[in-house]
């Protein structure tokens, strides 16, 4: 039943990011001021949406798995968090081309783009101390702990362009400002939609890989044990 629902979120997924690219390149003007360039914010911004819901999902799995020693917590967590650095790096490199574009230069250190790249240094870390830690209960602890630390980050990226006083580069909240023209609002969606469905499909094979090798590893200690 897993394998069926991976690849038809799989293939909905990718049908639905063909089309929406077809429609973003193919049939959508120009932005009056930004011109061409313009176009990647359907993948820079619904980058950075599915990575918070991605990374939102992996806090709760961790409390779960501190409150349950469930190991399929921490599959769920391991498995989100790899989807969702994968997003943050898309969402931070989209976000370079096109501030080379407008400001003429690669980086900004404002407070979004700078809490943005911790946010995803953070969770690389994650990534990096699992394997250092062999022992499944403390790896999967240690895991747990770091991955709610790391999402402290999470509000203070979305609320950089927020706060009063602080003077930033990057463009103010174009949905909640009204900004974003309605012929750009469906496949914005669409742009948020397909990178959804793709990750799910993702977060899916890699709950896979992690429940499989966890009873490899699980048939490995047994054996040793005689």
């Amino acid at each position: 039943m897993r394998e069926k629902l991976t690849y038809a979120l799989g293939i909905l997924g990718t049908l639905v990011m063909l089309f929406n690219l077809n429609t973003i390149f193919g049939d959508l003007p120009d932005e009056a001021m930004q011109g061409t360039i313009f176009r990647i914010i359907f993948i820079h911004v619904p980058a950075a949406i599915n990575a918070d819901i991605f990374l939102f999902a992996a806090l709760c799995a961790s409390v779960a798995f501190l409150a349950k020693k469930n190991f399929l917590y921490d599959s769920i967590s391991v498995a989100c968090i790899e989807v969702a650095t994968m997003l943050l790096l898309l969402n931070l490199v989209t976000g370079s081309i096109w501030g080379r574009n407008q400001w003429g230069i690669w980086w900004a250190w404002d407070l979004r783009m700078t809490s943005q790249l911790m946010c995803f240094l953070l969770y690389l870390g994650y990534l990096l101390v699992r394997p250092a830690i062999a022992e499944p209960t403390q790896r999967a602890t240690m895991s747990a702990f770091i991955s709610i630390f790391a999402f402290a980050d999470v509000p203070l990226v979305l609320m950089a362009i927020r706060l009063p006083n602080v003077k930033t580069q990057h463009p103010g909240p174009v949905l909640e400002t009204g900004n974003l023209a309605p012929v750009y609002q469906g496949p914005f969606a669409l742009g948020i939609l397909a990178l959804f469905l793709l990750g799910t499909a993702l977060v899916l094979v890699r709950l896979h890989q992690e429940t499989s090798r966890r009873e490899i590893d699980s048939l490995r200690r047994e054996l040793h044990s005689f």
